[in-house]
């Protein structure tokens, strides 16, 4: 199959809507599927056009961003000219993948969305942006999708974008031959000078409002005795670093800004519990926490919708109270006594990434659901 992936954002810009895409083109182009990942040009200095991992990224340059999100309006020509069979947008943010449904009603293509989280505008008049977009260009954009696909049930049924036009539920997934248990992970506590017995407890992810970077903090206080790791970057980072030294935490909140490719799987093997205390609608699934199950480690997430679905509390990590760092510090005091526990946890969470979020599994379905388009559109029509 010819397939365009549209997304917004996509690498070197991190997120895990990028990191999806990445893995997806990825293990499609591996199949001998012909991909093409279609994206803004947010920094002039990327290059209009290069193959990744074995698929091709065609960047297109933006008018403006605005609210967080590239306006590109020439996306829709770039994507005429491609030959296609399968359309397949990423959303959010909006408009990527009302170009993409708009050219692909025009030329006939089917045409699939993964509705990845819901629009979350940080404005005073955000409801109002967001209520006007859902019912104008977002309604449009998942009405005239052949399929809609959500990550997790528990979203689908709780976002007023989706819950009507039937989604299929599909995981985003994680390499599994990337992230493992047994990577050498020594490296890490020698460069950041932390003894074997000091326990690190991590957070990977954006340093934006939403993933409640401040609430990590926060709980520090309440765990003495561990070494506390941020890994990623953000507008926030320098408001972060002064909440630390408030609390008179710096010294053991750490701060490893952008992580390379290839040492990202080393810090999660350094860490003895991972940690997610997202705190807003725009973290709808969470990749890190696969990440840091493939790698075998115990992982504390907010009882948020969407995220809670990643793990059964209890078994593969422990679900916190959101926007509560007592309740988050209580958690992972809990699981640092406990090494017995972290283990079991540990194995029951790569356990679960390879029976139901890697790679290999989450693409045959998405294959799968490509093929059933492609057969349905090319289906005759029964005439009366």
């Amino acid at each position: 199959m010819r397939i365009a992936q549209v997304s917004p954002w996509f690498s070197p810009h991190l997120g895990g809507v990028e990191s999806h895409v990445r893995s997806l083109s990825r293990e499609l182009a591996a199949r001998g599927h012909e991909v093409t990942v279609v994206t803004s040009r947010h920094d002039a200095s990327l290059p209009s056009e290069e193959v990744l991992d074995g698929f091709r990224i065609v960047r297109v340059k933006p008018q403006f961003l605005m609210l967080q999100t590239p306006i590109v309006p020439k996306m829709r020509a770039t994507l005429r000219g491609i030959a296609v069979d399968v359309v397949h947008a990423h959303s959010p943010p909006p408009l990527a993948s009302q170009y993409a449904g708009s050219v692909a009603m025009e030329r006939g293509i089917p045409y699939v969305v993964t509705y990845h989280c819901d629009v979350d505008v940080p404005s005073a008049l955000g409801t109002l942006i967001e209520s006007i977009y859902r019912r104008s260009f977002g309604a449009t954009t998942l009405r005239d999708a052949d399929q809609l696909v959500v990550t997790t049930q528990t979203y689908g049924a709780t976002s007023r974008a989706v819950w009507r036009y039937n989604p299929a539920v599909i995981p985003n997934a994680v390499d599994h031959r990337r992230f493992r248990p047994d990577i050498d992970a020594g490296w890490v506590r020698e460069r950041l000078k932390i003894l074997a017995s000091v326990p690190i407890v991590l957070l990977v992810g954006r340093i934006v409002p939403h993933k409640g970077i401040e609430h990590f903090i926060e709980a520090a206080r309440d765990v003495p005795d561990a070494q506390f790791l941020i890994a990623g970057e953000g507008p926030l980072l320098g408001a972060m670093k002064r909440l630390a030294a408030t609390l008179g935490v710096a010294a053991r909140v750490r701060f490893l800004g952008r992580v390379s490719e290839e040492n990202l799987p080393k810090v999660y093997a350094a860490c003895d519990v991972f940690v997610l205390p997202s705190v807003s609608r725009l973290e709808a699934f969470g990749i890190v926490a696969l990440e840091a199950m493939a790698t075998a480690k115990p992982v504390i997430i907010a009882d948020i919708p969407g995220v809670r679905e990643v793990i059964e509390d209890g078994r593969e990590g422990l679900l916190a109270d959101p926007v509560n760092p007592r309740d988050l510090a209580a958690k992972i005091r809990r699981l640092l006594a406990d090494p017995e526990r972290r283990r079991a946890m540990g194995q029951r969470g790569r356990e679960k990434v390879l029976a139901t979020f890697d790679i290999e599994r989450v693409t045959d379905q998405i294959e799968s659901l490509y093929r059933t388009i492609l057969n349905r559109r090319r289906a005759p029509t029964s005439r009366p």
